[in-house]
């Protein structure tokens, strides 16, 4: 075994005096983060979810002096209420716990396996929350006791945004700063296009058509949205959910026009990415396409905005313009398939280093 080929550590204390703190062997970890979720519905737990999360400049780019008391003392004062409300409706009570953590348990455990299939116990798989717990810092710190000296780190985001990629990232970077023993890191960048990914969209479509005894006039892929100025600042988010819907489209085999790309989750006073998913299917509805669809591409698990708000606000909407038939596609949640495209991003990623 070479220097170069060497497992990181191998036989480093052997030659090391008996006073010698003890290391553990060194491992290589896999760290996938997720957005986050509160840890229950009431008013205390969400208003600390709901204060981290809308304090994070990446979210609200606005001046603190500016946002904070706004946040502090009038948004937050009401929005937990409305927001552990709506939580409620959706909450895991068996588990005690929101679905979006249950699914991303799921995800981590059947990509543990996998990871383990191909590279034996050398490779650790963990998650963190961006927002909530498990906090990333203390997800880092006990990867890194654990002997973890390279980490990859997949943020779950198939297309690359700077409230929720870039934010991930920044958490992690700050999460190594606290470390004596900072080990080597990869990011995993977007993946929107990965051919296993777009695959596993396209397999859930199908699967979702075949279980109907009806076909959907129009498939609606509902992104999340942001602002339409972050766009024009650069970030390529939208364009990489139009592509997403093409490449889906495609793989389906379908005509151009049989997927309509719409955003969601609209907050505050700017203009964000259009159209509206709500105002959109309420279009579509009068204009006598009675029987859609709505797939979620840009969220990796299931979770408030597609449980609740695609499932309640958007499908209310919808219906109340006119419109008969509404099918939610779920996310790729803990699939096989998309499993197995995650696990071939991982391997990618990992090369040189397994």
């Amino acid at each position: 075994m070479t220097a170069l080929t060497a497992r990181p550590g191998t036989g480093r204390l052997s030659h090391a005096p008996a006073a010698h703190p003890p290391v553990k062997a060194a491992r290589i970890g896999v760290l996938v983060a997720n957005l986050g979720t509160p840890d229950g519905y009431g008013y205390w737990p969400m208003r600390r979810y709901l204060s981290e999360f809308l304090s994070d400049k990446r979210v609200i780019d606005y001046p603190s002096w500016k946002w904070q008391p706004l946040l502090q003392l009038v948004i937050l004062s009401k929005r937990p209420f409305t927001s552990g409300a709506n939580y409620r409706k959706i909450w895991n009570h068996a588990a005690g716990e929101s679905p979006l953590m249950t699914i991303t348990k799921a995800q981590v455990e059947k990509l543990r396996a996998s990871l383990a299939a191909r590279y034996g116990d050398s490779v650790m798989v963990e998650f963190c929350m961006r927002y909530g717990s498990p906090s990333t810092k203390d997800v880092v710190r006990g990867m890194v006791a654990a002997g973890c000296e390279r980490i990859l780190f997949l943020p779950l985001y198939p297309q690359y945004a700077g409230a929720t990629s870039a934010t991930a990232n920044d958490e992690f970077f700050r999460a190594l700063m606290t470390e004596k023993r900072q080990p080597a890191i990869r990011t995993v960048g977007e993946y929107y296009d990965h051919p296993l990914y777009v695959g596993a969209l396209a397999q859930s479509v199908e699967r979702a058509y075949a279980n109907l005894d009806h076909r959907p006039d129009v498939l609606v892929a509902s992104y999340h949205g942001m602002p339409k100025r972050y766009l024009m600042e650069g970030d390529p988010y939208h364009c990489q959910c139009q592509k997403t819907s093409r490449l889906l489209r495609e793989a389906l085999g379908w005509d151009q026009g049989a997927i309509d790309t719409t955003f969601q989750s609209v907050f505050g006073p700017e203009e964000w990415l259009r159209p509206y998913t709500v105002q959109h299917v309420a279009e579509l509805a009068k204009a006598g396409k009675r029987r859609i669809a709505v797939i979620s591409p840009a969220f990796s698990a299931d979770c408030i905005e597609t449980l609740e708000e695609i499932q309640g606000e958007i499908a209310e909407a919808f219906h109340h313009a006119g419109g008969e038939r509404f099918t939610y596609i779920p996310c790729l949640n803990d699939d096989d398939a998309h499993i197995a495209a995650l696990s071939e991003i991982v391997a990618a990623n990992l090369a040189g280093w397994v």
